[in-house]
């Protein structure tokens, strides 16, 4: 019996050295964030600000991959299908980890069930957009435009599932009207062509519109935050302009697929919280518009759950009637 005893200690005490081990050694190659979106989209841009920041604090190459399509799932999955040894990482937004696979008849994943939750670090509100050529002046304006209209207006959506999709089916619910919706793999390409006046109006994370509107290519309506964005000072809110149901934000989060060792999930997320802390990449991320959350994988567990739990049910219902 002693001799059992003592074997298990022994195994316990492997186990804890071998764990130990893993986060004292990890990175030892190089880390893939796969981004479900093409280059130049809010997550895109975020995550490649803390890709580089880890790369310098912990001396290993991190990389960008940007696997875009159907909605996210497609890089979703190949996170979630990849070896779980800390190589490989989902740098995500709401609409890929959550919503997305609900619109997919296959329903491909459950987040809670191939995903680890690493750290949910952003949210940044979204804003409404029409070309700077475009007759609308304000939002009153676009109201009576797209009651004129109805499904002649054509809405450039980044993506089935995604944040800005869902805010733009929550406008048409909210405000009684009807338009057409243009699916988009990812923001930067929608934002193409409602520059060259494609499509009639965009919804775009603060972040990544914010250049454009400086620049005059696009014109900002109205933001979906309860107050106003300190980049965009000059941009009414929904609310204050008489809609105050009309409120959403995109979260940005790092996943890890199921099974990944937690003492490497804990390095990553300790990692990522010295890089956020320090002064140049919190002023590029506050510079782009983003709020940074940077929660610990167990809030993060959480916070997902009630995001998942408020907007799914939506997400459902917008399902049943394709």
């Amino acid at each position: 019996m002693m001799r059992l005893f003592f074997a298990v200690l022994a195994l316990v005490g492997a186990f804890a050295g071998s764990a130990v081990a893993a986060e004292q050694s990890w990175p030892e190659r190089p880390v893939h964030f796969v981004v479900p979106y093409p280059p130049g989209g809010n997550a895109d841009v975020i995550g490649r600000i803390l890709a580089n920041a880890l790369q310098q604090k912990l001396g290993q190459s991190f990389i960008v991959d940007n696997k875009s399509g159907g909605g996210g799932t497609i890089g979703a999955l190949a996170v979630a299908r990849s070896t779980p040894d800390g190589s490989t990482f989902f740098f995500t937004a709401n609409g890929p980890l959550l919503f997305a696979p609900e619109l997919v008849k296959e329903h491909p994943y459950v987040w809670s069930e191939v995903f680890e939750p690493v750290a949910v670090v952003s949210s940044t509100p979204l804003v409404l957009l029409v070309s700077s050529k475009s007759p609308v002046k304000d939002l009153k304006d676009f109201i009576d435009r797209a009651r004129k209209t109805g499904e002649k207006m054509t809405f450039a959506s980044a993506g089935m599932g995604s944040s800005n999709h869902l805010l733009g089916e929550l406008m048409q619910k909210q405000l009684k009207l009807k338009w057409t919706t243009v699916q988009y793999r990812g923001t930067a390409p929608a934002m193409n062509d409602l520059i060259a006046g494609q499509v009639d109006f965009s919804i775009d994370q603060v972040n990544t519109a914010g250049p454009f509107i400086k620049a005059g290519t696009v014109r900002a309506l109205a933001v979906s935050s309860e107050h106003r964005w300190p980049v965009l000072p000059d941009v009414p809110t929904m609310a204050e302009l008489g809609h105050p149901k009309i409120m959403a934000s995109t979260f940005t989060a790092l996943v890890a697929p199921a099974g990944t060792p937690k003492p490497i999930i804990a390095k990553l997320n300790a990692s990522l919280a010295e890089a956020v802390r320090e002064p140049s990449v919190r002023e590029r991320l506050e510079a782009l518009g983003s709020k940074i959350e940077m929660m610990s994988p167990e809030k993060s567990a959480e916070f997902l759950a009630n995001e998942s739990a408020t907007w799914t049910p939506i997400v459902r219902e917008l399902a049943a009637k394709q």
